[in-house]
């Protein structure tokens, strides 16, 4: 268990916690310790050293043994990657040759002869009746034997692990950090808040926990703890009881209720009962959820609690015994009759929504006046409304000032993209520039003064993290919308899978598209080789595991954009799987070395999303010649077997399109809004950094900050959002 927190605190914050041990001399074992990880691409700071060095020599073989395999986890490298292909990326063959190869060898094989010979009278050949083709002809070792040492490079990742506090210390201010975070949490991210929230229930607690999700996770763990409950609606209730029964807490998937004990029975009508006494409003809020409260009515036995009426209440709205008109009914029949003031009225009493609502509002509008009044209230309902909704107005309006002909992106909560002509009526500019103005104005008030504020320029192009659910779980992995530099002349991307249950065939593929999005060409098991890359070839079966990797030569490339792609071919889904994960690695001009090489590895994301296909991130050519990658972190719906790049490759282009156009709300737009209150403004040139406190602002903490600096990085990005 210690081993996983310690993991778990690695993973968050590239700190290892404080190293305990005896006194002694460490310091070979220490020097040790720091080369074997960079052979992964991480080092250790001079302060963890120096602690290191101090302790035994088995102090330091038992926390290096443990930070090993965290960090070559989060790299991908703990498990064994082998492409089909022995030599890859050399002597790959053109794809009619291999396949001419394979049916030869299945020709000389007694037990696959007549099969063979069979199928091609039927019109066409069933590659996987192929002995040789989709398995792998060789074993991992004879794989290394084949490939020459990797040379260290100065173009190598390197991420620091930095000294930590004792561990207790770390785990409480991890737990406050995702516990208290102004946006949601991924589904990895609230797995982490769940294990911390069982052991920090009775301790410290942030100020405020206002994401519902990571709520519903702290009370589960507070019921079970017996302390006092975190309750303001009575969807809190319903949600803590799905995540104390080990459902999703999430309401996204519909939760079993099992036996409630009595005790648990009567905190849940108590806290029902509070709520809507306070407030009998919140009856409303019952009706989105009518089926999940009428399945926990029959856990708890309300009649069985006449001491606790309003809680009745819920479960009689919820069978449709009493009436409760919800506020989003009343908005919307306002709405429906041209009312734009009344609605505006009625929304004030609600200023999260009243800002979702502008852009309906502002169109809906009778004229200047009735737009000026749309545009009035939201200036006064943004002080009340959440950072989070009032930055994802203000990209909205960004993108609505731009909108004329682009498509709209949609994602849902699991990464799921679609993507839909813009068929609303225009906005005037004006109201559009005002509204922002305002919005802009508001953001810069809630944002800290930074002092003396130090910026990565790797960071300014960031998209802001909105949600935790705009990202995957993983290492250098941005959240959608991001945008970042491609140095390097080599761009490889792998993938992983190994299959639960069934036998699962995944097919990496690379859609290259010319600069008005329609294909040039593709590589993928169908096309092992094209204009600068190759492919390692296919694999149909993951039982031990299994990778295929891709591999391009960028200046030789034609295209201006390269879509990574991964379809379900067979089998089970991202979710369903043991594990699966895609990345990228970047090598400079001839480098030797294996195919999955850690320390050149530059990006690597779980694939955990709903759709059979998945778009992690696309690579585009400036005009300049520089390329740059938009992180997507989208799944399409795909078909339930026999994805190809081949038949999505139109459904790509338009996702791509949408989303390389949009403009998203980024780290220099807020840097922008508290400039004018910071002391000065510096960009870290990567050289050394000021003797005192300062607000660090990039995507890796740098060795040397003073202790008092503020820090902002990847792992704790989302602080960046105000409340």
């Amino acid at each position: 268990m210690a081993h996983g927190l310690e993991a778990m605190v690695i993973r968050h914050t590239h700190r290892v916690p404080r190293p305990r041990g005896s006194a002694g001399e460490g310091g070979i074992a220490a020097r040790q310790f720091d080369t074997a990880l960079m052979s992964v691409g991480f080092k250790l700071s001079a302060p963890l050293l120096g602690r290191l060095s101090a302790l035994s020599g088995a102090a330091v073989l038992h926390t290096a043994g443990r930070t090993l395999r965290t960090v070559r986890e989060m790299v991908g490298d703990h498990v064994r990657h082998n492409p089909y292909f022995i030599d890859f990326p050399a002597n790959v063959p053109d794809t009619e040759e291999f396949w001419a190869r394979c049916v030869a060898q299945a020709l000389g094989d007694e037990t696959a002869r007549e099969t063979v010979r069979s199928q091609p009278a039927d019109g066409e050949l069933n590659l996987l009746a192929l002995p040789a083709y989709g398995r792998y002809q060789h074993t991992y070792e004879e794989m290394l034997a084949a490939h020459d040492e990797l040379i260290a490079s100065a173009g190598d990742r390197v991420t620091v692990l930095h000294l930590g506090r004792d561990l207790d210390d770390e785990l409480t201010d991890l737990y406050l950090a995702l516990a208290g975070s102004a946006t949601p949490l991924g589904d990895e991210h609230l797995a982490d808040l769940k294990a911390l929230a069982g052991r920090c229930a009775l301790g410290p607690q942030p100020a405020a926990i206002p994401v519902r999700e990571n709520r519903a996770v702290v009370n589960a763990a507070r019921l079970t703890a017996g302390a006092d409950l975190l309750l303001d609606s009575v969807v809190d209730v319903l949600r803590l009881a799905c995540a104390f029964t080990g459902g999703d807490g999430t309401l996204r998937v519909p939760t079993r209720f099992r036996s409630l004990p009595r005790p648990v029975r009567r905190a849940l009508l108590a806290g029902l009962d509070a709520v809507v006494a306070a407030n009998p409003a919140k009856l409303a809020d019952v009706l989105a959820h009518r089926e999940p409260f009428k399945r926990l009515g029959e856990r708890l036995h309300p009649h069985e609690y006449p001491q606790w009426p309003h809680a009745a209440d819920v479960f009689a709205v919820a069978r449709g015994e009493k009436r409760a008109r919800s506020f989003d009914s009343r908005v919307a029949e306002l709405i429906e009759a041209s009312d734009v003031p009344g609605a505006v009225r009625l929304l004030a009493f609600a200023p999260g929504k009243l800002l979702r609502s502008v852009d309906h509002l502002l169109r809906t509008a009778a004229g200047q006046e009735e737009r000026d009044a749309v545009v009035d209230a939201a200036v006064r309902a943004a002080p009340e409304a959440s950072g989070r909704v009032v930055l994802s107005l203000r990209e909205h309006l960004h993108n609505r000032e731009r909108a004329g002909g682009r498509p709209r992106v949609f994602v849902d909560r699991r990464g799921g993209g679609w993507v839909a002509p813009d068929l609303r009526p225009p906005v005037p500019a004006d109201d559009l520039a005002r509204l922002a103005a305002a919005l802009d104005t508001e953001i810069a008030r809630r944002l800290p003064a930074p002092g003396r504020l130090l910026l990565d320029p790797d960071v300014l192009d960031v998209a802001l993290p909105l949600s935790g659910r705009a990202a995957t779980a993983g290492l250098g992995v941005l959240p959608r919308g991001s945008v970042s530099a491609v140095d390097g002349a080599r761009l490889r991307f792998f993938v992983y899978w190994k299959q639960a249950e069934e036998p699962t065939d995944y097919d990496l593929s690379a859609l290259l598209l010319g600069a008005d999005y329609t294909t040039d060409s593709w590589l993928s098991y169908t096309s092992l080789t094209a204009v600068g890359g190759r492919h390692s070839g296919d694999v149909t079966e993951a039982p031990d595991g299994a990778s295929e990797f891709i591999e391009l030569t960028l200046d030789r490339i034609p295209a201006t954009f390269i879509v990574p792609q991964v379809n379900i071919y067979a089998g089970e889904g991202f979710e369903e799987t043991e594990e699966s994960f895609f990345g990228f690695m970047l090598r400079d001009g001839e480098r030797k070395g294996r195919p999955f090489e850690p320390r050149t590895v530059r990006m690597r994301s779980e694939l955990r999303g709903t759709g059979r296909v998945a778009l992690p991130l696309v690579f585009w050519r400036e005009d300049g010649g520089r390329w740059r990658a938009k992180w997507l972190h989208l799944y399409l719906r795909g078909i339930s077997s026999g994805n190809r790049v081949e038949e999505n490759r139109l459904s790509v282009s338009k996702v791509v399109r949408a989303v390389v156009e949009r403009q998203y709300l980024t780290v220099g737009h807020l840097v922008g809004l508290m400039s004018d209150r910071a002391v000065s403004v510096e960009l870290w040139d990567g050289a050394a950094v000021p003797d005192e406190p300062v607000t660090y602002i990039g995507l890796e903490r740098p060795e040397g900050l003073h202790p008092h600096s503020r820090v902002l990085t990847l792992g704790n990005l989302r602080d960046l959002v105000p409340g």
